[in-house]
Parts: C-alpha cells; sequence; structure tokens
C-alpha cells in the first residue's frame, strides 16, 4: 500500500501543491498538456527556499473574476481525463460552498476565479491522477497569523473561506506557524479534496520526500510544502480483519457508489454492496466492508454518515489468508508503442498461482496510445506469464 503523507508545517497553496507533486514524480508531460489547455505553457523549475530545493511552477496567467459556472466550463474545456475534471470540479465546488457560508451568496469567485487558479488545480488533480497513491494523510496546516489584503478589504489569517474550507474538510490546523497567511483557499481546498481523513499511518518505507515552493523566500522557515511517499509492506502468511456489515433499503444507487469509493479512499481494505431481497420483500443491499481492526470504529461512523444506517455490525478478528507476493516490472510493445507496467504475482509454496498487471497504469497507457485497455492488459499479463513459465523452467 502507498501512502502520500503532506506536511503543510508553512501552508499550502495551489502551485506549492503541484511542484511537491512534481517532485513526487508524477507524470510532467501529462500536466503540463492539461495546463496548456487552459493557459500559455507554464514554467517548472528548481529554486532555493531557505536552503531547501525545491520546484516552483509559474503559470503567466492574469487577474480574472469568474462566477462558479465560468470555471466549470473553463474546467471542463481542458484535455484532462474525466476522472481528472471530476476532481477538479469538486474543489472549485468547495471554495464556492465556503464563500457563500461566508457571504450568504456567491456571485463570482472572490480570489480564485482567475486562470493561474484554474491551472494549478487541473494540473494538481492530474498530478495526483498519475501518482495514484492509495491514502492521503494530511498534517495539521499551518495558517499564518496577521491580515490579508482581499478584495473587499483587509481580512484576519487564516481568511474567511479559507478557515471554512479547513472546517468542512476536518483538517487538523496550526493557527499560526508564520506571519501572514500561509494557507490559501486553493491549497486549503486540495487539501480538504484528497485528504483520506486517517490521523495516523502505520510503520513504511519512507520511498521519496519533495517540496513544493511558494512564493515568498523566508530566510528563516522555508516556504515550502512538504510530501512523503510512503509504502506500508505487505504482511506476509497472513492477518487479522474486522468485517463490518449493514443492509440498507432505501439508499440510492449512487450514494452507495460514491461510499464504496470513499470507504476505499479511507482504508478499508476492500468494500462491496450485494443485491438482496429483505422483510416485506423490499430490496435493498448488504454493505459489506473488510478493514484492519483499527480502522473499524471509523469506517463505521463513515458508512452511518453516508446511509443513515442506525447500526454496523462488525465481525472483529477474522484470521485472512494472504498468499506471499511480489511486483515486477513488465516492458511490451503494443502497435509500436514501447512501455513498462507493474505486475502484482501471487504465491503460494514459492510458486505462482496467478498475476495481474495493475489497472491504472495500463489504463494510462491505452488512453494516451488510443488502444483497447483489454488488448494492452493482456498483453502486459501474456509477457508476465512467459516469464514467469520461464523462471519456472530454469528452476527445474
Amino acid at each position: 500500500m502507498r501512502i502520500l503523507a503532506i506536511d503543510p508545517f508553512h501552508g499550502a497553496a495551489g502551485d506549492m501543491f503541484l511542484g511537491a507533486l512534481l517532485g513526487l514524480g508524477a507524470d510532467r508531460d501529462a500536466v503540463i498538456r492539461v495546463m496548456e489547455s487552459v493557459v500559455a505553457t507554464p514554467t517548472i523549475e528548481v529554486v532555493s527556499r531557505a536552503g531547501i530545493q525545491s520546484i516552483k511552477i509559474h503559470t503567466h496567467a492574469g487577474p480574472a473574476s469568474r462566477t462558479l459556472e465560468e470555471v466549470i466550463a473553463r474546467v471542463r474545456s481542458s484535455s484532462a481525463p474525466d476522472v481528472v475534471i471530476a476532481r477538479a470540479e469538486a474543489v472549485f465546488q468547495r471554495i464556492a460552498s465556503a464563500e457563500q457560508s461566508i457571504h450568504g451568496r456567491m456571485e463570482h469567485f472572490h480570489e480564485v476565479g482567475a486562470d493561474d487558479a484554474i491551472a494549478d488545480v487541473l494540473g494538481s488533480c492530474m498530478a495526483m491522477y498519475t501518482i495514484s497513491p492509495d491514502l492521503v494523510r494530511v498534517f495539521p496546516v499551518a495558517t499564518g497569523t496577521g491580515m490579508v489584503r482581499m478584495e473587499h478589504g483587509m481580512y484576519p489569517v487564516p481568511a474567511p473561506a479559507t478557515a471554512a474550507i479547513l472546517a468542512a474538510g476536518g483538517l487538523q490546523v496550526i493557527l499560526g506557524g508564520g506571519n501572514g497567511e500561509l494557507c490559501t483557499p486553493t491549497g486549503a481546498a486540495l487539501l480538504a479534496e484528497f485528504s483520506s481523513g486517517i490521523h495516523s499511518l502505520p510503520p513504511a518505507r519512507l520511498d521519496v520526500t519533495s517540496y513544493g515552493a511558494g512564493d515568498r523566500d523566508d530566510p528563516h522557515t522555508p516556504n515550502v510544502l512538504r510530501m512523503m511517499l510512503l509504502t506500508v509492506p505487505e504482511e506476509p502468511g497472513g492477518d487479522e480483519v474486522d468485517i463490518l456489515e449493514t443492509n440498507v433499503d432505501d439508499v440510492p444507487g449512487e450514494v452507495i457508489g460514491y461510499l464504496l469509493e470513499k470507504l476505499m479512499e479511507s482504508g478499508a481494505r476492500d468494500a462491496s454492496a450485494t443485491p438482496l431481497t429483505m422483510k416485506k420483500g423490499r430490496p435493498g443491499h448488504l454493505i459489506r466492508v473488510i478493514c484492519r481492526p483499527g480502522d473499524a470504529e471509523r469506517l463505521s461512523i463513515l458508512i452511518a454518515r453516508e446511509t443513515g444506517t442506525l447500526g454496523v455490525r462488525c465481525i472483529p478478528a477474522v484470521h485472512r489468508f494472504i498468499a506471499d507476493r511480489r511486483i515486477e516490472e513488465i516492458e511490451i510493445t503494443v502497435d509500436n508503442f514501447s512501455g513498462k507496467f507493474p505486475v502484482k504475482y501471487g504465491i503460494i509454496e514459492g510458486s505462482c498461482y496467478t498475476l495481474k498487471a495493475e489497472y491504472e497504469h495500463v489504463c494510462r497507457f491505452a488512453r494516451q496510445h488510443n488502444l483497447p485497455v483489454t488488448q494492452v492488459m493482456r498483453t502486459v499479463e501474456d509477457e508476465a506469464w512467459k516469464k514467469e513459465h520461464q523462471r519456472q523452467d530454469f528452476r527445474q
């Protein structure tokens, strides 16, 4: 399992968020293409912030004032994949809801309707899509102190909209951390949108650390957003899990689909919904979740809030068999297009009994080269099986 840890010890802004993701290894070409569809070609450079090398983004966009509808239309006109556009829309919806809660209505975005914010949000969502972590842990957000000049005059830090976004997103904050506005509404909305809501991390291997640079270069405190990509090793042999279940008969299918996705983002090992016939012949669904014992209470609360159910059954400490596994990279060529793909192998008593190419990588390659995803998947797995059979023949 890969976990993205975001440490906004000196706040967050859209360009800082994107810069840090690029430093982690997000697909730079894909990000630039998406940003170019709404602004001029951005400049990406390595700068120093209080001695820390970090990535700075320049969108070269001017100011603009737009309504939510105009911003959404601009986002939808981009070249981003549909799933990226949907996440970008959700980010701006968070900002719009916060503005409306503060001002009573939202005629237009007060601070974030310009093309630079749109490009930063789209670029960040695209970068996150190419990294695709299993979970995102957001550490407490430093907001800064003092006053900041905005469209309607001087406001206290954190700005009212920023505070509303952080509160709605359930993010922990540090009311301070430096002078001035450290966390912007765009930065707060990106943190809230991608946070998985977890407040602790298991032991993990730290794979890479990166820093996204802000505008100011404070000589005393690095004006950067730090991100760390962690890998939690699979537990060999087996482990213990809890099983959560509840029956629902008045929840729309769209809500169930949203719940399953949110459960997986929040740390569930698996989540499913099975149609069933309930008392008095009513159609319903059995929602079943497999999770670590320490996550059972938190995920049960999530199920209750999203479905309105009054009870979630917990079957504790069920032993789960786990096959040994390994991940290898397979290189293939399809219609003259070459690529490398991670493949997960299942091992019993030293022999591979199943293997599967990682879907997100296959899907990204197929979309990029306009190829059928089934063709790419089959080619990767055929090559993986070929290499595995050669390995087994060699051992014999």
